[in-house]
């Protein structure tokens, strides 16, 4: 039984770990030849070879638009188009308003917009020159819905990529191209280890206490993982979502209602 990927190219930043390396790997067993994209190449590599021949690296820096094109160019010369790009790579940060740093507010903008704006913009134009009908999904959170009184740079980019993605799968449709988002909720792994070293920081809490609490409020009752997510990612990559176009879905426990 063919999985259903199949014979599809998916380019995926940010995935040597956490969410991104679990789109991969579901992502190849549904049939995709997978190329995981990283500014940390060596651990890109090991992830790779050990998902075998269907999986590819590269480095990529979302920050430099010379490392865009040459990493997509890389994988278009490997397996010869990308059918499906996933826009995972971000970063975090908190500080109270009065002690937001200009260079950090710049940084997370530079990764978390520009990033998925100009991977977009560089696939995209791929897809077209090919005639891919293809999907690209980005990767929102359930903190661009919200502003929060600690994490408000976070928050303003992760509203900007909800934003992004009703703007361009509003013009990228006429091309057959699908562009939605997955906005996940609290998901555990390396990535909350240093949201909770944040808060307990800024808020003088004991380490994994803020992990605690907020898994605790959840209304499913614990913490998402990244393996909850993958059913959105493949669904929205697939041709089962070929009519959904500019859409954010929740995939966090019952978080947040839109």
């Amino acid at each position: 039984m063919s999985g259903r990927l199949e014979n599809k190219t998916a380019l995926i930043t940010g995935a040597a770990r956490g969410i991104g390396l679990e789109f991969a790997k579901s992502y190849v067993r549904e049939g995709a030849r997978v190329c995981i994209a990283d500014i940390d190449i060596d651990r890109a590599r090991f992830e790779a070879e050990k998902l075998g021949e269907c999986a590819y690296a590269v480095h990529i820096d979302v920050r430099d638009q010379h490392s865009i094109d040459i990493a997509v160019d890389q994988v278009i010369s490997r397996f010869g188009q990308i059918d499906i790009l996933v826009n995972n790579a971000a970063l975090f940060s908190a500080a109270p308003i009065v002690e937001i740093e200009r260079s950090d507010f710049q940084t997370l903008f530079d990764v978390n917009v520009s990033g998925p704006l100009f991977m977009m913009q560089a696939v995209a134009k791929q897809m077209i020159e090919r005639n891919v009908k293809g999907k690209i999904i980005n990767m929102a959170s359930q903190a661009g819905r919200r502003g929060e009184p600690l994490v408000a740079v976070y928050c303003a980019t992760k509203a900007a990529v909800i934003s992004l993605t009703q703007s361009a799968g509003l013009n990228l449709i006429k091309h057959g191209i699908n562009v939605n988002a997955i906005a996940p909720g609290v998901v555990d792994g390396e990535h909350w280890d240093g949201v909770d070293a944040y808060f307990a920081k800024l808020e003088n809490k004991e380490p994994g206490q803020k992990k605690k609490e907020v898994g605790e409020n959840v209304p499913f009752g614990r913490m998402g993982t990244a393996k909850d997510l993958t059913g959105m990612a493949i669904f929205l990559a697939s041709e089962e979502a070929n009519y959904i176009v500019a859409q954010c879905y929740n995939v966090d426990g019952g978080q947040w209602m839109s």
